[in-house]
């Protein structure tokens, strides 16, 4: 077999590794897994947000409680002294009284914000439980498919190193200038550097040539390349 055959040989490993490499780029747990972590980034945002609405809530209630007990001791403090017989004017009386009762009413007021931000508090929490147990989910399901993804990578990157190790082994037996025309043929065209023509069709690009440019390529040394005048690879005549 000649050298222009040997690149055909050649040829059929570089189109298998590249239908690998393409396949090991279109795996479908790759765009599976993006979605997942993107939903994952998603929630986490969630996340953020109501824990950040949580501690305000938090801070606010705990200022609502300490506002609280500070009017409980302002009014136990003037009823200590309501009773005490320290004052012994009516009005005086009178007038603490109506204190007291004011302060009362602003306690019961601040007891009842209190109550709506617990329970606003209570229901965020809740929120943040639901997304946090939904992030879980997706998690597991973001490492299952990562590892499936890896799988699959290795699998593939198997395949390819295969393919090269029996092209290296063949663009070993072929003169270095030809090796390095195909390789230069093959990155200009786009893939294909070596073609078998069949009748008056170029397999590369599957377009007849003349028949003319057909009978001189037929004539010509097996080991002197010829190229394609449509597509440029290097025709091997069958």
């Amino acid at each position: 077999m000649g050298a222009l055959h040997t690149l055909l040989d050649i040829q059929a490993h570089d189109t298998a590794a590249d239908q690998v490499r393409h396949r090991r780029a279109t795996i479908p747990e790759r765009d599976d897994l993006a979605a997942r972590q993107r939903e994952l980034s998603e929630l986490d945002d969630q996340a953020a947000a109501l824990g950040a609405h949580r501690d305000e809530l938090t801070a606010r209630e705990r200022a609502l409680s300490d506002e609280v007990a500070t009017l409980e001791e302002r009014i136990t403090s003037d009823e200590a002294k309501l009773y005490s017989g320290e004052i012994a004017s009516p009005r005086e009386l009178q007038a603490l009284q109506a204190d007291i009762d004011q302060l009362r009413r602003h306690q019961r007021g601040v007891e009842d914000r209190q109550l709506g931000v617990m329970e606003e508090r209570e229901g965020i929490e809740a929120r943040l439980a639901e997304v946090e147990e939904g992030r879980a989910a997706v998690s597991a399901r973001a490492d299952g498919l990562a590892e499936a993804l890896r799988e699959a990578e290795a699998t593939c990157d198997e395949e390819i190193a295969q393919e090269e190790q029996a092209r290296d082994e063949l663009v070993a037996t072929v003169p270095g200038s030809l090796a390095d025309e195909y390789r230069r043929v093959r990155a200009r065209v786009g893939g294909v550097g070596a073609a078998r023509l069949v009748g008056d069709t170029c397999q590369g690009c599957h377009l007849s040539l003349p028949a003319t440019e057909v009978a001189r390529l037929r004539k010509q040394d097996d080991d002197v390349p010829a190229y394609c005048d449509n597509c440029g690879c290097i025709l091997v005549p069958s």
